[in-house]
């Protein structure tokens, strides 16, 4: 095989790849029932005019498995992280203890697991689509590597080894689903 049929499979995997591993980040910010400081990612507090992480102004921690502590570097920054979790709208109401948040996650319902359940199956199926949309533009190129006079029985090597690939990490999709599934249904 020669080289511009490597590098076309190693842009699949890596890409594909990359999609995995956004869908486990994306994932590990629907919450199941257990307190998590990745629930926080994203949230943005206005610091000084500037919007910044709260991880980056605040130390994050979880006591125990129903709650989060929020404890700023800076006591002025309280209220507006309560300000910008309050915001969020994450499903949860910080409590300002002193120079501190505590935020008591509630146990989950039925209806929200579901809930969460059918928000993970939208990013696996979001990931399939990601990973499909890698093949197909993988196989675009592959397929102009006729051109560059590269044998066809080689082209069509390649372009089973890349299904192989995509089955691969399609599977692996319904794997991560499979356990978050579990981990989300379970009480």
């Amino acid at each position: 095989m020669n080289d511009l049929s490597k590098a076309c499979l190693d842009e699949a995997k890596n890409s594909m790849q990359s999609s995995l591993n956004f869908l486990e980040k994306e994932l590990s910010k629907i919450r199941a029932g257990k307190a998590n400081p990745g629930m926080l990612d994203g949230v943005k507090v206005d610091y000084y005019g500037t919007p910044t992480e709260i991880s980056q102004v605040a130390n994050i921690n979880t006591p125990d498995a129903r709650s989060i502590v929020v404890q700023p570097w800076e006591k002025n920054m309280v209220s507006p992280i309560n300000k910008a979790i309050m915001d969020a709208n994450l499903g949860f109401t910080p409590r300002q203890e002193g120079d501190m948040l505590r935020i008591v996650i509630p146990p989950l319902t039925e209806e929200r697991r579901r809930e969460l359940s059918k928000a993970a199956k939208t990013e696996i199926e979001n990931a399939k689509v990601n990973v499909r949309n890698v093949r197909r533009n993988v196989m675009d190129k592959v397929k102009k590597l006729k051109d560059k006079s590269v044998p066809e029985d080689e082209v069509k090597q390649v372009e089973k080894e890349l299904q192989d690939i995509t089955d691969k990490h399609i599977a692996e999709c319904d794997k991560i689903y499979a356990a978050k599934e579990k981990e989300i249904m379970s009480i």
